[in-house]
């Protein structure tokens, strides 16, 4: 018979005796696994947050407050991220501790079915579902902006940030320059061209193997120091003097205020998809379809008239030139007016078959945008529900997997949970993509997740509900060296011995 301690013996009475405080009981269980894997995880977020961006932060003449700030605006998105798989942690953490101990055993035989224990940690989690879809609506959105703003200002810190190998750069007043190489951890370039604009008199066109760019320490200056290279110099005045000066070393000081460090004032920068709240992309997507309606109002339109012309040989009547009454810029999105097309009567047959299939073709590729548009906004609209509806989710198959695995450790529900998080966040990305590309509707993009391991966690608390099932990893010993199998069944065969009475 398995041996039970006398903490657990007094739980277990205090449930029996007193079935009211089941619920208190059974949420308590749950803080501090919630508590813990809610600190822990957004620090992990921060570590990795860091080790991707440190190269762009460290060494720019940043303050430590900024990049304080810049980092806690950024935990805004990872705490949408790490409220559901807490809620998978503390879940598999809690009913397998409270399995281990018989408790669930007791429950049971005192009358309390498995869907009453469940009953306050889904409203629980239906309390953080909501306080998530408010989060995710006024807090995320800010958040996002002010990020993206400050990230902005930061990235105009370092020079060569702009500057695309192979095209030609005009982000330094006065100059054009042309590099070959830029080097992603540093300011160094290689294969230098320099067209000079400061002086209106004289062409000057300077060439350098290599060469660095730095701010000065007040970021109000920039300096170019070259190496290995020549300066052209024409004079366009009596375009006689020409000037070829070789050199090994070579600076250029100039002014620039944009590479500097400067908060940009709020509301200049347009806010995309995941800096709006629903209620305001949804208007987006409202406009967005009225505009779709109205181009292709003026398609048909175009087409009945063409033959109507081509049946009855009429000439079409011209048309007045219409306009949509929405604004062109709502939320960041253009949307385009929508003209009434009317074609010359006197247009060769051929030209005016041109003409139509021009329009025609023009016409489906702006409706076919703004498709995109309104599938890329739907889908942010979902998201920002289905990742707090996956909280009563993760209920679902996190109370049955706690109780077959009958164990309380980290270890196990960080597996299982960390498991079913990258399944979850598989489904939810992949299904963005395909939503965006418009393989699938926003809805199943978004959606689908949750239905896949919402029926999965149905079909595994129905199960546990009618039998008692133990999840093992027996599947797996054949997989360990021959020595480990071993040890394992020795512990085993000691484990039952200690059982038997």
């Amino acid at each position: 018979m398995e041996s039970v301690p006398i903490v657990s013996y007094i739980s277990i009475m205090k449930v029996v005796l007193f079935p009211r405080y089941i619920s208190l009981y059974i949420l308590r269980a749950h803080i501090g696994p919630f508590v813990f894997s809610l600190s822990t995880l957004p620090f992990l977020f921060v570590l990795q947050f860091i080790m991707k961006f440190i190269d762009q932060l460290v060494g720019k003449g940043l303050s430590a407050w900024t990049i304080l700030e810049l980092i806690s605006l950024n935990l805004a998105w990872m705490v949408v991220l790490a409220v559901p798989m807490s809620v998978l942690v503390a879940v598999l953490m809690a009913f397998g501790d409270l399995s281990a101990k018989n408790e669930i055993t007791a429950m049971k035989a005192s009358g309390v079915s498995i869907y009453r224990m469940m009953a306050p940690v889904f409203i629980a989690a239906g309390a953080l579902a909501v306080l998530l879809v408010m989060f995710n609506n006024d807090v995320l959105p800010e958040a996002n902006h002010k990020a993206k703003t400050l990230a902005m200002d930061i990235r105009r810190k370092r020079p060569t940030f702009s500057i695309v190998a192979g095209l030609f750069s005009q982000e330094i007043q006065g100059y054009s320059i042309l590099v070959h190489k830029t080097f992603e951890k540093s300011n160094d370039l290689e294969g230098i061209t320099l067209y000079d604009y400061t002086n209106p008199n004289y062409d000057i066109v300077i060439t350098a193997q290599r060469g660095t760019i730095s701010l000065s320490p007040d970021a109000r200056k920039l300096i170019m120091d070259l190496q290995d290279g020549e300066i052209h110099e024409l004079n366009l005045v009596n375009m006689t003097e020409y000037k070829r000066i070789r050199f090994s070393k070579h600076r250029i000081v100039t002014e620039v205020e944009g590479f500097g460090f400067e908060r940009t004032q709020e509301g200049v920068v347009i806010r995309g998809d995941r800096e709006l709240s629903a209620a305001t992309m949804r208007a987006i997507v409202d406009s967005l379809q009225r505009a779709r309606n109205s181009l292709d109002s003026n398609l048909q339109a175009l087409l009945n008239r063409e033959f109507d012309r081509l049946l009855t040989g009429k000439t079409a009547s011209p048309t007045t030139q219409e306009r949509s009454p929405y604004s062109p810029f709502t939320g960041g999105v253009q949307i385009f007016s929508s003209p009434s097309y009317s074609i010359p009567a006197n247009e060769p047959p051929d030209t005016r078959v041109r003409i139509i299939s021009s329009t025609i073709q023009s016409e489906l590729m702006r409706i076919d945008f703004v498709e995109k548009q309104i599938d890329q906004y739907e889908v942010e609209i979902y998201k920002k529900y289905a990742i707090p509806v996956a909280c009563l989710v993760f209920v679902l198959v996190g109370v049955p997997l706690g109780i077959m695995a009958r164990r309380g450790g980290f270890g196990m529900a960080a597996t299982l949970s960390l498991g079913f998080f990258l399944l979850y966040w598989a489904c939810l990305i992949g299904g963005e993509k395909l939503a965006d590309r418009g393989i699938f509707s926003p809805f199943w993009g978004m959606w689908a997740a949750n239905i896949i391991i919402g029926v999965m966690g149905i079909i595994l608390t129905i199960r546990i509900g009618r039998e008692s099932v133990v999840l093992t990893f027996d599947v797996f010993k054949c997989l360990l060296p021959r020595r480990w199998q071993e040890q394992l069944a020795e512990r085993e065969r000691e484990r039952a011995a200690l059982e038997q009475p």
